[in-house]
């Protein structure tokens, strides 16, 4: 199987050596994303703003994929604070349907850029 580079301007530009997402067969993997803002690389203000935009940044590399957050089987969440995992169920709520994904969420000491959350996810289109 061949993979595909997933790329797309909506979310923010790779700041390692990665890409936004690949794809190979029906199945997409989606880089972590953190809450920066894809047309000023500025990350955004407080927890609530940055788990917004973190879901906003996974929607848009699904969508340059051609799914949606809904073909989501896996997502991986990563917080410096587990006591705002409360906060990112009320935003998920928002960007998924029942059925939920298969998820994980796990306490990590610094994410880059000074980011107080990031996500991933894997996605079965087709």
């Amino acid at each position: 199987m061949t993979r595909q580079i997933i790329s797309t301007a909506s979310a923010p530009a790779a700041i390692g050596t990665y890409s936004q997402a690949v794809k190979v067969g029906d199945t997409v993997y989606l880089s972590g994303q953190i809450g920066l803002d894809p047309a000023t690389m500025t990350m955004a203000e407080g927890i609530d703003a940055q788990i917004a935009r973190v879901f906003e940044n996974l929607q848009a590399v699904a969508t340059a994929a051609g799914a949606t957050l809904d073909t989501a089987v896996k997502v991986n969440i990563y917080l410096t604070d587990l006591a705002n995992f409360a906060k990112v169920n009320e935003t998920m709520a928002r960007y998924f349907n029942q059925p939920y994904p298969a998820r994980a969420a796990v306490g990590v000491k610094e994410l880059p850029r000074g980011a107080l959350v990031e996500a991933d996810a894997v996605l079965v289109i087709g």
